[in-house]
């Protein structure tokens, strides 16, 4: 069933790179498991998939026990983080899209100065900015006039790798009502000097393509949906 899912996935993600002119290689899939348990992390990795997505630490690091043959495997933290779990996530993720204050990026980056704080990986974590740009009060982020300032914060902590911007549109079932917050990340990101765009989940990626995205979140595509809770 994951093999069909992950079949029609690429098809979509090279069908959008084409019409945008654009490489496959050139367009980075992240699959989303959060909610689903480390088994179906293990299944996607023996299809070749290297690079996933999680929304809650404490979910993350009771799996990643079951991961420790998984070499190679990139997991990414895209949720909302927290200050008081940010050294965990600091510990146990390689790449945070998430960061939306200074104050966030230096404890990040004084976590990751601790001894041991990586076991063993190297010191430095590649982050990415989260930018708001609907007026939704549940999406975080940070304020596009606020960026620049947050890009020279990051860029001055040793222990960050500031890859790029990241944002959630509000949810349509309409892909091409994301396409506006698609083109204005990417103009952020242009203003500013940066490379990756983390855009685009299951109903839209092939829109967030067309508009520069680098990195592409999928998960009920690949895995179905989630159980709610009861």
């Amino acid at each position: 069933m994951l093999t069909q899912k992950l079949d029609q996935v690429e098809s979509r993600i090279a069908a959008a790179a084409a019409r945008a002119g654009r490489k496959r290689s050139d367009i980075q899939l992240i699959a989303v498991t959060k909610k689903f348990p480390a088994s179906a992390i293990r299944e996607a990795y023996a299809l070749g998939l290297r690079d996933f997505g999680e929304n809650y630490v404490q979910e993350f690091d009771a799996k990643r026990g079951e991961l420790a043959d998984c070499p190679g495997a990139r997991y990414h933290f895209i949720g909302h983080l927290q200050s008081n779990k940010s050294k965990k996530a600091a510990e146990i993720f390689d790449v945070i899209h998430t960061v939306d204050s200074c104050k966030l990026a230096r404890r990040l980056n004084d976590e990751l100065g601790l001894p041991d704080i990586r076991l063993g990986r190297p010191a430095g974590m590649d982050v990415l900015i989260e930018v708001k740009l609907s007026t939704e009060p549940a999406k975080a982020g940070a304020a596009p006039e606020d960026v620049p300032a947050l890009v020279d914060a990051i860029r001055a902590c040793p222990h960050l790798r500031l890859l790029g911007l990241m944002t959630m549109p509000p949810w349509s079932d309409d892909a091409e009502l994301s396409r506006p917050y698609f083109a204005r990340l990417r103009e952020l990101a242009r203003q500013n000097g940066l490379q990756h765009l983390s855009m685009g989940m299951s109903h839209d990626f092939e829109v967030a393509i067309e508009e520069g995205a680098t990195m592409v979140r999928v998960g009920t595509a690949l895995f179905g949906p989630r159980k709610k809770a009861a």
